[in-house]
C-alpha cells in the first residue's frame, strides 16, 4: 500500500485548506490524518473507518472533517478556522489487515503552515 497525500501549503489565521491522500497497490480499512509539529510528538487528529465511522481529536473537533470515497481509495481532511498553532506536517495513515494481521501503512506528510 503506498499513500501519497496533497494540498498543504501556506494559509491564512482563519483560513482554510482541504488535504487529500490517495490510497493505491490494495484496498483499505480504516484511514486517518495524524500531524506533527517541530519538537512535538505525532498526533493523531481524525479517524475514519471503513464504513465511514468517524473520531476526532478535541484540538480539532468541530474544526476539520474528514471523510472518504472508498471508490477512490482515498481521504480527505478539510480543516476550516485554521490557526498558527495548525501549523505542523500532516500525515496520513491507512490499516490493512492480512492473514490476520493489522499493519499501519504511512504517507509521505504534507506541509501546512498558518501565519497570524
Amino acid at each position: 500500500v503506498q499513500l501519497q497525500a496533497s494540498g498543504g501549503g501556506l494559509v491564512q489565521a482563519g483560513g482554510s485548506l482541504r488535504l487529500s491522500c490517495v490510497a493505491s497497490g490494495s484496498s483499505v480499512g480504516a484511514m486517518a490524518w495524524h500531524r506533527q509539529a517541530p519538537g512535538n510528538q505525532r498526533e493523531l487528529l481524525a479517524r475514519i473507518s471503513a464504513g465511514g465511522r468517524t473520531n476526532y481529536a478535541d484540538s480539532v473537533q468541530g474544526r476539520f472533517t474528514i471523510s472518504r470515497d472508498n471508490a477512490k481509495n482515498t481521504v480527505y481532511l478539510q480543516m476550516n478556522s485554521l490557526r498558527p498553532e495548525d501549523t505542523a506536517v500532516y500525515y496520513c495513515a491507512a490499516d490493512k489487515t492480512l492473514y490476520g494481521i493489522n499493519r499501519t501503512y504511512w504517507g509521505q506528510g504534507t506541509q501546512v503552515t498558518v501565519s497570524s
